[in-house]
């Protein structure tokens, strides 16, 4: 299994680093949480779930103020030899975003991320927010684990679905359109689509292919900037081979999200 890649932007740390970041105090208004808490949350939410974290990376930027953790998590079920399914956690001190989460995946040959939504914790740093964060996290959780019962169907529809080089160019194109990758990383797609560099993908001319070409680019990227990227990318190759994920129902199972306090991102 290869680690977890911190993308650009990012300034890798130790878990203790982490513990280690002072809580700025609150005011009246905005009452900060802790990073660690987050990260002790989403794991009792996860292990509630029967998941389990079996790899994780840390970083901070901003002398602590901004935090994101990447956690690469298994259920128990078998999945693909090729991805694995990844959280994406943030937060920040600096009241530049709220605590959040986001799922995705990473493909084990070449590290690449992708995000596929997001879901906000809550809105602000209210002060009942650490009080309410144990229940939260756990809505916020059962919300992104549906998320996961579809991904190996979308890929799966993404490998089968052959592209041509003009289909694969105006897709780059669109893409670029709506900022699911960035002018400088287009000659990177461009290359990674006609010669890639990992086997893997050099097989077929499909979806599956150009995906990973743009998440290889996107490599480039800040870590911040990625959920929101590759979320855009894949409603545009989802339409572009016509899959159609199924939409979260808010009131699975026993999950009741808390419209006020958790927001879904698609």
């Amino acid at each position: 299994m290869n680690g977890l890649v911190l993308h650009c932007g990012a300034n890798r740390a130790e878990l203790q680093q982490v513990a280690e970041v002072r809580t700025p105090e609150p005011t009246k208004t905005w009452f900060p949480i802790p990073h660690l808490s987050l990260i002790n949350r989403v794991r009792e939410a996860l292990t509630a779930l029967n998941m389990r974290v079996v790899e994780e990376a840390h970083a901070l930027a901003k002398g602590g103020d901004r935090y994101f953790g990447l956690l690469r998590v298994a259920n128990g079920r078998v999945t693909s030899d090729d991805f694995g399914y990844v959280l994406g956690l943030r937060n920040s001190h600096d009241r530049e975003f709220t605590a959040s989460i986001a799922v995705g995946s990473n493909v084990f040959v070449c590290d690449n991320l992708a995000f596929n939504g997001e879901i906000t914790i809550a809105r602000k740093h209210t002060r009942f927010i650490v009080d309410d964060l144990p229940k939260l996290t756990g809505n916020a959780i059962g919300l992104l684990s549906q998320r996961w019962n579809v991904m190996n169907d979308r890929y799966a529809r993404y490998k089968t679905a052959e592209m041509s080089d003009s289909q694969a160019h105006d897709t780059m194109i669109r893409a670029l359109d709506i900022e699911a990758i960035t002018l400088k990383q287009l000659p990177t797609v461009i290359q990674e689509w006609r010669q890639p560099r990992h086997p893997e993908f050099a097989a077929a001319r499909n979806a599956w292919r150009l995906f990973n070409a743009c998440t290889c680019a996107a490599k480039e990227s800040s870590l911040v900037l990625l959920p929101q990227r590759t979320t855009r990318l894949h409603g545009l190759i989802d339409n572009t081979v016509g899959f159609t994920a199924p939409k979260l129902n808010l009131t699975a199972g026993t999950v009741e999200a808390d419209a006020a306090q958790v927001v879904v991102h698609n």
